[in-house]
């Protein structure tokens, strides 16, 4: 079943493309797919978005996305908010990839 949006997921994408990045949303796929994927300099990078403001509790991953990230041989990071959006993609761009 595919599962809503964070509720910051809007403000967080708005960040990643005021930073020249693009964005596709992921979240409706399910089966614990991350929620968004960012193209910037021709590489592609798998986030998962949590609500920052909700407890540790609320913020875990859910078992289906615990078994994706398990079985993922590739990259995927956690974002909880916008900042964490801008410090990501920065230092995308800082590593030179």
């Amino acid at each position: 079943m595919p599962k809503k949006a964070d509720a910051n997921q809007p403000a967080i994408v708005k960040a990643i493309r005021k930073m020249g990045a693009s964005v596709q949303h992921l979240h409706t796929v399910g089966q614990g797919c991350p929620d968004i994927m960012i193209g910037l300099n021709g590489y592609n990078y798998l986030a998962e978005l949590k609500d920052g403001d909700k407890p540790p509790s609320a913020r875990k991953l859910t078992s289906d996305e615990r078994d994706w990230h398990r079985q993922w041989r590739g990259q995927v990071v956690t974002i909880e908010n916008e900042q964490q959006a801008v410090d990501f993609v920065r230092s995308i761009r800082e590593s030179g990839l």
